[in-house]
């Protein structure tokens, strides 16, 4: 398991009473904490979710439409909302951005990475997934669907996290053919 570290952003203002943050040594990590009401400011991984669909050996990818990284293939998915159960995010972001409705069939893995202009952590969970109705057709930050065969994965794969969950889907597709 990987540890990535604690990055410190430059917040200034308590979210709850609008006072003061400073650094602090709280749970033996650097915290930010209100001076006026002692609210901790935890800054926590931002949870996503990608599903890898297979159809045929070939693995759906699309070409992302959007800053960062706009014209790199990824997996389709994308942040979950507040309180929304990963499953349902699955479903939702595929709808989204490849007009297929999908379900989410078996866990694949979790992965970390850093996202973004402010760099932020993400908590990345990947299923194996099937279409299971739809027509495609790219959403408004996907610029193209595309399906690739193990031996054929662009290179330009926008983040770390995705190749990681490619690359697993493609150790485990080997080891059960």
């Amino acid at each position: 398991m990987q540890y990535l570290g604690k990055k410190m952003h430059k917040y200034k203002f308590c979210p709850v009473c609008g006072g003061s943050l400073e650094k602090k040594k709280v749970e033996n990590f650097d915290r930010l904490v209100c001076r006026d009401c002692s609210y901790i400011f935890y800054q926590n991984s931002k949870p996503c979710v990608g599903v890898l669909i297979e159809s045929n050996g070939a693995l759906m990818l699309v070409k992302r439409a959007e800053e960062p990284r706009k014209g790199w293939w990824d997996v389709p998915g994308g942040f979950l909302e507040d309180g929304e159960h990963p499953e349902a995010g699955a479903r939702r972001e595929l709808k989204e951005e490849t007009g297929l409705d999908v379900e989410p069939m078996q866990f694949l893995g979790i992965y970390m990475d850093s996202y973004g202009c402010c760099d932020y952590y993400i908590l990345c969970i990947y299923y194996m997934g099937r279409i299971i109705g739809g027509k495609p057709s790219p959403g408004s930050d996907v610029a193209e669907i595309g399906w690739f065969t193990p031996d054929r994965i662009p290179d330009k794969i926008a983040f770390k996290n995705c190749r990681e969950a490619i690359d697993d889907w493609i150790s485990k597709k080997i080891k059960y053919e």
